[in-house]
């Protein structure tokens, strides 16, 4: 079955037509919920740190949110960052500004069930996110020290909770394809979702928090986040395999994991030119060093506390 991705050419956020352009694109990948609908928006809320560039852009997911009241469904807006509660980055990216109106409320991943993983063991994934009818995911096009480039399966990632986040690195990292297994199973486990990719100004060189920007000028969707994340490596020129979680798709032969399962109703990958974006040279370890762990686990505890 063809696996269908709309992507659209957009200059900057600020240019009027932008909620109208999100509408289209949710309504080509199948975004249509019922009035009542409990919906999930998932943006990427990182850290409070370098947010213009590290957090989906404010203005990206008020216009999902207004989409989502035009259909009167509920909106929750959720994420579990790296670094403190999605309230204290929603604050730091201007987020929950950008919210007021839209009647959707913003809340941290509070309770955690345990997902089984298909390669032994579980992972502590939000109760919020397993229990919505229906999850907007909505990735920021950045390159990832670790995972080479995190878009839109990748950012699935965000429903794994609190410091589990960082002791999955700990205890999968550096062991064969266990750590991409498991992001791919976390997305697998979700409820139906779309995935709606902010590609306007797109983070290069270094991820996913201390890069620098890019005017890819791309907006995409997809029902089908496997299938929207290999068409944003083919805008870059690569294969769905240049991306460890692209290789564990192929893998696993799901559908959207090569570009011959892929139509494209408005633009293409080859529209859009990539030229000077650059990928991360050299890899960095999944596991982080004991020194690094800890001081992220005191770095992370601290930032809650301050903003509480």
């Amino acid at each position: 079955m063809t696996q269908r991705v709309f992507l659209e050419a957009r200059r900057d956020y600020a240019s009027p037509g932008l909620e109208e352009a999100i509408g289209r694109l949710l309504e080509g990948a199948g975004c249509r919920p019922a009035p009542g609908a409990e919906v999930l928006v998932k943006p990427n809320l990182v850290a409070p740190s370098n947010t213009v560039l590290s957090c989906t852009t404010p203005a990206v997911v008020r216009a999902v949110c207004l989409y989502l009241a035009d259909h009167r469904a509920k909106a929750t807006v959720g994420d579990s960052p790296a670094f403190g509660t999605a309230r204290i980055v929603a604050r730091a990216c201007g987020l929950d500004q950008a919210l007021k109106g839209t009647g959707a409320r913003l809340v941290n991943f509070g309770q955690t069930r345990k997902l089984p993983l298909s390669l032994g063991g579980c992972v502590g994934v939000s109760a919020q996110a397993l229990d919505a009818e229906l999850i907007v995911n909505l990735p920021r096009f950045k390159v990832h020290d670790q995972m080479f480039c995190t878009l839109a399966v990748k950012n699935f990632f965000g429903a794994v909770t609190g410091f589990r986040k960082a002791w999955a690195h700990q205890v999968h990292g550096e062991k064969g394809n266990r750590f991409e297994s498991m992001i791919l199973d976390v997305c697998l486990a979700m409820p139906p979702s779309v995935s709606l990719v902010d590609g306007v100004v797109a983070m290069h060189v270094s991820g996913p928090a201390k890069g620098k920007p890019y005017p890819l000028g791309l907006l995409g969707a997809a029902a089908s986040p496997v299938a929207l994340d290999a068409a944003l490596l083919a805008v870059l020129g690569l294969p769905p395999d240049a991306s460890p979680l692209g290789r564990e798709a192929l893998r696993r032969c799901l559908p959207g994991s090569q570009l011959e399962d892929i139509g494209f109703p408005a633009l293409r990958p080859g529209d859009f030119c990539a030229e000077g974006f650059e990928l991360p040279r050299c890899p960095a370890p999944v596991a982080f060093q004991a020194p690094r762990f800890v001081k992220g686990r005191l770095k992370s505890l601290c930032t809650r506390l301050r903003g509480g």
